[in-house]
């Protein structure tokens, strides 16, 4: 669970994304499990849309693992009627943008990293927070199994046992 000061951190950058790149409709920043961290997606279902991603991204991975081409980065999908990018954002989220079709590619792929980067920074460092925070689990004391005794055969001597072939 992020505290609600990070979370705030992520959506004032959000904001601040969607005044560098006015072509932007909307911005999302989820977990690669496809949970909702925060969102400005006027007009958009922030739960389905972080969702899809999720999907859209494991499909990334495999794409990226599968060519040799290391890691996941980015994703870009074109529309008839604009873009859908989404760019790694730390170790366990993404942050997903939607636009207009006239953005400028270059300028949301460099303000993209740069606000993925800086969001994943929040993220990251707010899970170890809570990590270290944390107590720690001690395992629960174990207990001694409770012990069975197989009975055995009897013993034979050599010249008791005795073989097909021996005959």
């Amino acid at each position: 669970m992020v505290p609600e000061q990070d979370l705030e951190s992520v959506l004032d950058e959000l904001r601040r994304l969607r005044t560098r790149v006015p072509q932007l409709t909307g911005a999302l920043a989820a977990g690669v499990d496809g949970l909702v961290v925060a969102h400005d997606t006027p007009g958009v279902d922030p739960e389905g849309l972080a969702a899809l991603t999720a999907a859209a991204l494991g499909v990334a991975v495999r794409v990226a693992d599968a060519t040799g081409n290391g890691g996941f980065r980015e994703l870009l999908v074109r529309g008839e009627r604009g873009y859908v990018a989404t760019y790694a954002a730390g170790r366990t989220a993404v942050l997903t943008l939607l636009t207009q079709d006239r953005v400028n590619v270059g300028r949301l792929h460099l303000e993209g990293r740069r606000s993925g980067a800086r969001i994943g920074e929040l993220l990251d460092a707010a899970e170890a927070a809570a990590r270290a925070a944390a107590p720690v689990a001690r395992p629960p004391a174990r207990t001694a199994p409770v012990r069975t005794r197989t009975p055995r055969a009897p013993r034979t001597t050599a010249t008791e046992a005795r073989t097909a072939t021996d005959n």
